[in-house]
């Protein structure tokens, strides 16, 4: 878990307190179902349930798959204090945007929510450095750690892949605490 837990290329985007005694690590993908399913379905009663309350904190990591994913996680990561917001709404809109005949619109649509302009969306996808970053966080976990699908959890090191229910997740962490 230290090794996993050891920051790669880009500032870790982590949601609950650092000394929660449960460390979740989750890789995904912003065109991933599976994904955008636990975000909208698990995520929201884990955060209460164990991120908000300190038994737990959950480190999100960028693993696209594909070009469309990039551009979600860059958008996310130029949102700055608004990564995980835009994360989630990401996520919800999914079907809209990566799926999309046009997804560079789609996704200039749902960024003037978040307050970009077209010239900062502009900025934002064609940072090159930032692009590399994601990638390397990809990269890395594929090599590492044998990500090879999404979601990946590590949670307190062990593995588990798939869009883990509330039921199963909590079990898990009680498991854990």
């Amino acid at each position: 878990m230290a090794k996993v837990l050891q920051p790669g290329s880009l500032p870790e985007k982590v949601l609950g307190k650092e000394d929660a005694p449960v460390t979740i690590v989750e890789y995904a993908s912003m065109t991933c179902p599976h994904c955008a399913h636990f975000h909208e379905t698990t995520l929201p009663t884990i955060k209460t349930k164990y991120i908000d309350t300190g038994k737990a904190r959950l480190v999100m990591r960028e693993f696209p798959f594909d070009p469309r994913a990039e551009a979600g996680f860059m958008l996310a990561r130029c949102a700055e204090d608004n990564y995980f917001p835009m994360i989630d709404v990401l996520f919800k809109q999914q079907q809209n945007w990566a799926a999309a005949q046009n997804a560079q619109d789609a996704l200039f649509q749902l960024s003037k929510m978040a307050g970009f302009s077209q010239q900062s969306f502009e900025a934002c996808l064609t940072n090159q450095k930032l692009l590399d970053d994601v990638r390397a966080v990809r990269d890395r976990g594929a090599k590492e750690f044998k990500v090879d699908s999404t979601p990946t959890f590590f949670i307190n090191g062990n593995v588990y892949k798939g869009a883990l229910t509330v039921d199963e997740m909590s079990a898990i962490i009680d498991g854990m605490l």
